[in-house]
């Protein structure tokens, strides 16, 4: 039996890509290999967002170059954000690779398998094995063109999936067994706007509501200029809809913001931040911030540091920035903030949220908490709550799958850990 291997790498729309992927090659019989060294088949599904994650992906591809001198008969494709429009320059680059396709272009995919003489089944869309937790992209593109951002050339514009298609595919997943949705969109707050009668994220939230065996519906990631007061009360309304917003913020300075062409002000932010807490007060809130865009000076990057202090996010993740050819800011910037003062920058502020995150964290324990059980590791099952905290805690039963009462006996900035109480 032939077998395959997806390495995949980014976002968690790269995440479901991989698992759509993972099903195709189900249906046309091939069996999933544990690494590349197993396989007759790999497929890189790659991300070029940061100048590591592209990195990593060099690497990967100078491995399987090495891989393919002693396996002549490893097949090797490339997917994500790595792929252009340009597909023949990127084999002429890299002359091991079989085949490349955009991102999310399956289309192409199941056109080379059938030429391989493979037999797809196109209506599938998941692995069969089991998972708790499903994602499922619901708009594809972006139409923001981030001034740091090579996301919108590499995916294209906007376009959206039928709400009555994202409903079938969920109601699939849930009898499967999946217990929890993330819905995603490189800009999840536009969905709908380019469908029929313009249904909007709110509409297929409450639609999704009313799906009996769902225990938790979750969306990202969204965009600040674009997250509605409509999508703000029905995240408040719908119980089957988990507390926690991930509303990146990047930088707290009007002027950078301007440069990185994000559309609004801070103070916009900040007053949507209060209006998201005051509507759901149980709410936990996630951010991204980019460090040493160009031409930011110590008195701007105080002006972010001093914003994560001011609004206490549970989660920050931090990025340096780097230069994307073909964006904006390659284009008109220069890169003149050197990487001492990056690193210097993504330390403060990890040590700052470090600092915020345990500090909230530790107002848990002792407290009860509902964990959806998503694996095992380490001898500990593993989920997360519905505020998206990770928590470990020990159960000799068999609880994958499984909603659990944790009571948390440990905290740290990053994770909790606990005893099942039931």
């Amino acid at each position: 039996m032939q077998r395959y291997f997806v390495w995949t790498i980014g976002c968690q729309m790269n995440r479901a890509e991989s698992q759509r992927i993972a099903g195709y090659l189900d249906s046309a019989g091939y069996q999933a290999a544990t690494g590349f060294s197993d396989a007759d088949l790999v497929i890189l599904n790659t991300c070029v967002v940061r100048q590591n994650a592209e990195n990593k992906v060099l690497g990967t591809l100078g491995l399987l170059r090495g891989l393919r001198d002693k396996h002549p008969d490893l097949q090797i494709l490339v997917t994500g954000c790595f792929v252009d429009s340009d597909g023949q320059d990127l084999k002429g680059r890299f002359p091991q690779i079989d085949f490349s396709f955009r991102p999310g272009d399956y289309p192409q995919l199941i056109a080379w398998c059938q030429e391989q003489g493979m037999f797809i089944e196109q209506a599938v869309s998941a692995p069969r094995a089991f998972s708790p937790c499903a994602f499922v992209p619901i708009i594809e593109g972006c139409n923001n063109f981030c001034s740091y951002c090579i996301v919108p050339y590499r995916r294209g514009n906007e376009v959206s999936r039928p709400l009555d298609e994202v409903v079938c595919e969920i109601k699939e997943l849930v009898r499967r067994g999946a217990k929890q949705v993330t819905l995603l969109g490189q800009n999840v707050d536009s969905y709908g706007h380019d469908l029929s009668g313009r249904p909007d994220l709110a509409s297929l939230l409450i639609e999704l509501g009313g799906i009996d065996e769902l225990a938790r519906i979750r969306f990202l990631t969204n965009h600040p200029k674009d997250i509605s007061l409509r999508l703000i009360e029905t995240v408040a309304s719908i119980g089957k809809v988990c507390e926690h917003l991930e509303l990146p913020v990047q930088a707290g300075n009007d002027d950078i913001l301007r440069a990185m062409r994000r559309g609004y002000t801070v103070e916009q932010y900040r007053e949507l931040i209060h209006t998201i807490r005051r509507k759901i007060p149980q709410v936990s809130l996630s951010t991204d911030v980019i460090v040493g865009f160009p031409g930011e000076t110590e008195e701007q990057f105080g002006h972010t540091f001093s914003l994560i202090e001011e609004l206490r996010f549970d989660v920050v993740h931090v990025a340096a920035y780097s230069p994307r050819p073909g964006t904006t800011a390659w284009r008109e910037h220069q890169d003149d903030i050197s990487s001492q003062v990056k690193k210097e920058r993504v330390n403060r502020i990890e040590a700052l949220q470090a600092g915020i995150a345990s500090t909230m964290n530790s107002q848990l324990h002792g407290r009860l908490v509902e964990v959806l059980v998503e694996g095992k590791r380490r001898g500990k099952w593993f989920g997360r709550t519905r505020s998206d905290k990770l928590v470990f805690f020990e159960d000799a039963r068999d609880r994958l799958g499984q909603l659990a009462t944790v009571q948390v006996e440990r905290t740290s900035p990053w994770s909790l850990g606990g005893k099942a109480r039931y």
